[in-house]
């Protein structure tokens, strides 16, 4: 068995390191907790023991614990040391070196790797310090699962959410490797709009926020797959443990998937552009009393470029179809339209789905459909990405 310590600091988002647990627990991990003095404002150590079902740590000079685990053995007793919450006191005394507690000082003492997931006010988190600390422990190999970006408990809004528990899994789940259901596969996972020029300064674009396709991409990583994940212009950070490449049009879109393969999977998750104009104007168009007149043409269909038989054709070819009415019959329609395997379809007319933190799909596949209920992002990713190495094995 696998096992990790995590360490929980102090702030709001210190009540999900319990859901973190009990998805551990269920993933087969074990759980040993260290909880600083800050999170035990928050959340109390009978909650993680009854969780963990272990021993919860956080007396640096408790002599009983000292004979039964020394703090070196402790910090190297486990495959991987979690800190979730980070807070910035956290991630400055890691960066520092500094040991005035039992968890900062298990920090400096483990031989064994580290990943960290941040949470704190937005100001803080785009504060230079805690800029250079990341930047530091980033040097010394340190895994980062970034912050979500949303509205703070203080009111606030920006980056700087602790990330959804599934997503801190999946991470330990990568770190962790030794395998999993889609271990030697390669899968390419597309993400967020495409922006197509009109000039140098305006361009065509839609809503999407990148947070599904980036989802998809670190559930499919952590269940061993290596994943090269193309995404559009978005404003949240790029998944760990997966290669990035970041493209602005549906063509820069095509090329870098083109480069990527070949492939075992590829998830088309990106809301493309269905046009380009056909020649960008190369200088600002001014306003001159009329609407200028736009000539698009349609950009290159990615989703069935990949789905042509062919032995550079993936196993499994999955599109995602965005849609405001009829989903159900316009989903299945695009399946045999396009030729791909699976079809994940949602209604994106309400409000909260394209953009948001929330999603509902369907899944469309030659033997017919599920609806899965509305859930994170994160927790559809994951759900995604278990039916997939379901299926390819």
């Amino acid at each position: 068995m696998k096992r990790i310590l995590l360490i929980v600091t102090g702030g709001i988002a210190a009540y999900k390191a319990l859901e973190l647990i009990r998805l551990a627990r269920q993933a087969g991990l074990g759980v040993t907790c260290v909880l600083t003095r800050g999170g035990a404002e928050f959340v109390t150590p009978l909650s993680l023991q009854a969780l963990s079902g272990a021993k919860v740590y956080g007396d640096l000079f408790s002599l009983t614990d000292e004979s039964e685990m020394g703090h070196i053995e402790l910090s190297r007793a486990a495959d991987l040391v979690v800190v979730a919450p980070a807070s910035a006191d956290m991630l400055a005394k890691i960066a520092a070196g500094l040991a005035d507690d039992l968890a900062s000082t298990l920090l400096l003492a483990t031989d064994k790797p580290v990943l960290v997931a941040p949470s704190m006010n937005v100001r803080m988190w785009q504060h230079q310090a805690t800029t250079a600390n990341m930047a530091l422990l980033a040097t010394r190999g340190v895994i980062v699962v970034p912050p979500d970006v949303g509205e703070m408990a203080c009111g606030e809004f920006g980056p700087g959410r602790l990330a959804a528990p599934e997503a801190i899994l999946a991470a330990i789940k990568a770190a962790l490797g030794g395998g999993g259901a889609l271990a030697g596969r390669h899968a390419i996972v597309t993400s967020g709009p495409t922006h197509e020029p009109i000039d140098p300064v305006r361009y065509i674009a839609n809503r999407s926020s990148g947070r599904q396709g980036h989802a998809i991409a670190a559930a499919l990583a952590a269940l061993g797959a290596r994943v090269t994940l193309v995404s559009g212009p978005v404003a949240i950070p790029d998944p760990p443990q997966v290669t990035t490449t970041h493209v602005e049009t549906a063509v820069q879109m095509q090329a870098a998937i083109q480069a990527a393969l070949p492939a075992d999977i590829a998830v088309c998750a990106a809301a493309v552009g269905d046009w380009q104009m056909a020649a960008a104007a190369p200088q600002k168009i001014k306003k001159n009393g009329a609407p200028p007149a736009l000539h698009l043409v349609e950009n290159p269909d990615i989703l069935a470029g990949l789905a042509v038989p062919g032995p550079m054709r993936p196993a499994l070819v999955v599109g995602f179809a965005a849609e405001t009415q009829d989903v159900a019959a316009l989903a299945e329609a695009k399946r045999l339209r396009k030729g791909c395997d699976w079809i994940i379809a949602n209604n994106v007319g309400g409000t909260g789905i394209m953009g948001g933190m929330e999603n509902e799909v369907m899944i469309f596949t030659a033997a017919g459909h599920i609806a899965l209920p509305r859930m994170d992002k994160h927790a559809v990713a994951a759900e995604i990405a278990r039916r997939i190495g379901a299926h390819l094995q």
